[in-house]
């Protein structure tokens, strides 16, 4: 949870016209900022070309500011697109977007109470012996709230923004187009396959029951790992739109520097402990990356684990397809790495060879820290600026561009995501050691014997 109260606020757009109108006038005032900054440059008697007119701090602070008062599908469009075509994108419209992972603005009181009211009906305060009106976070779909209940009970009470899943499929169509139309992407990125999972994803993430029952398998699975803490749903106030739980007090893990190292590798060997758990013994993950979903307990130095609704179970055949890929790129076997990623379905029937190899380049490198041995340095290491620029060289050529299935991208933004937490955190982990202990196979002292 958050560590600070949300203060500033804005009233969410639920209805279909008003968000709408909304998009409309972002695309009119990054309009007039090009017509304004075109006829600056012009008398300065400069020729700028349309890409520079569009992508200048202003148009770029209002798309980001527009995304977040949206809330929702739009800002989690923006938020998909800044985390997996980032490196494809414009560097001005890549920043910006980046901004819509941070908080969103949060609903003012009036529209609390009314979603308190339409769930829990009226007298709806009988539950409470105190319950704070101001959010502790916000995110794109709904605001987290703490109170006591009567019984002494301390929960935090996450509450879905209004209209939010009615928008969910015409806010994400809505946004692509703005997008296109006003040049922020480019012309040759194919970005169907994100707006299709954008719009999946998002469905189940504003069902929050469905949240609290992954909630609640995930603090069953993990009943004997005394290193973290799962909230407890609590049933009787969980709703569809409302989803009331055990409140969990932590530190944000991005702000742990501070600790000794000895502590930071710790808590990132344990995170990456528990992914191989949820790939290879659950086959089921928790595929959003953002540090928020984990707080710091640092008294009993666990680790909590937070937000659930982005949930994935993953078929067999992709779980043994990834631990035969992981096995191979350890061993630099490419014969076998190359069929496991056909099995997975990275390729398609035409591709050409250079492009097979470069894709089979990429996972030698993601999987170099499993391959490593003793102690991986993420804090003193490259990785992820290799790993960005072979993407990047792939991503330009747009006779390869090919989406693979959702629940692979899902599964590498996770992994990406605890790659970048190591890295922020300076951390040093012996992953065939992880790897190893994680359940995978209590024998394996290295990923070659998965």
């Amino acid at each position: 949870m958050a560590d600070e109260p949300v203060t500033k606020s804005s009233a969410v757009p639920h209805g279909r016209w008003s968000r709408l109108a909304r998009l409309g006038s972002l695309a009119g005032g990054v309009a007039g900022n090009m017509l304004a900054e075109g006829a600056r440059q012009f008398a300065q008697g400069k020729r700028p070309q349309m890409h520079q007119l569009l992508l200048t701090p202003a148009n770029a602070r209002r798309v980001a500011d527009q995304l977040a008062q949206l809330r929702g599908a739009a800002m989690k469009v923006g938020q998909l697109l800044s985390m997996d075509a980032g490196e494809l994108l414009p560097p001005e419209l890549a920043e910006i977007l980046s901004r819509l992972r941070a908080d969103a603005i949060p609903m003012p009181m009036s529209q609390v109470v009314s979603a308190l009211s339409t769930n829990w009906g009226d007298g709806w305060d009988r539950h409470f012996e105190q319950f704070s009106f101001t959010p502790m976070a916000a995110a794109s779909i709904g605001q987290v709230h703490f109170g006591q209940r009567k019984d002494g009970r301390k929960v935090a009470v996450k509450i879905q923004y209004p209209g939010i899943r009615r928008s969910i499929d015409s806010d994400v169509d809505n946004v692509a187009t703005l997008l296109r139309v006003s040049g922020l992407l480019p012309k040759s990125l194919d970005i169907k396959p994100l707006l299709d999972e954008a719009k999946k994803q998002l469905h189940d993430e504003a069902d929050y029951r469905r949240e609290g029952a992954c909630m609640m398998q995930f603090g069953s699975l993990l009943a004997d790992a005394d290193e973290f803490m799962v909230p407890e749903m609590h049933d009787d106030l969980t709703t569809e739109n409302i989803l009331a739980m055990t409140r969990l007090d932590g530190l944000a893990l991005e702000s742990l520097s501070h600790l000794p190292q000895a502590e930071r590798d710790r808590i990132v060997s344990q995170l990456f402990r528990l992914l191989f758990r949820e790939i290879f013994e659950f086959r089921l993950i928790q595929t959003d990356p953002n540090f928020a979903n984990y707080r710091y307990a640092a008294a009993s130095q666990q680790l909590i684990l937070l937000d659930f609704g982005a949930t994935r179970a993953y078929p067999a055949a992709m779980v043994d397809s990834y631990r035969r890929l992981m096995s191979c790129a350890t061993r630099n076997d490419r014969h076998g790495m190359n069929e496991a990623a056909v099995a997975i379905g990275y390729f398609q029937q035409d591709i050409k060879e250079g492009q097979r190899q470069a894709v089979l380049d990429i996972f030698a490198l993601a999987c170099e820290p499993l391959g490593h041995i003793g102690e991986y340095d993420f804090g003193r290491s490259d990785l992820g600026v290799r790993i960005r620029d072979a993407g990047m060289v792939l991503g330009m050529d747009r006779d390869f561009w090919h989406t693979p299935p959702a629940d692979a991208l899902f599964l590498h933004r996770k992994l990406g995501g605890l790659y970048l937490l190591a890295a922020r955190l300076k951390a040093r982990v012996n992953m065939q050691e992880v790897a190893g202990a994680s359940g995978v196979n209590p024998n394996a002292s290295s990923l070659d014997q998965i």
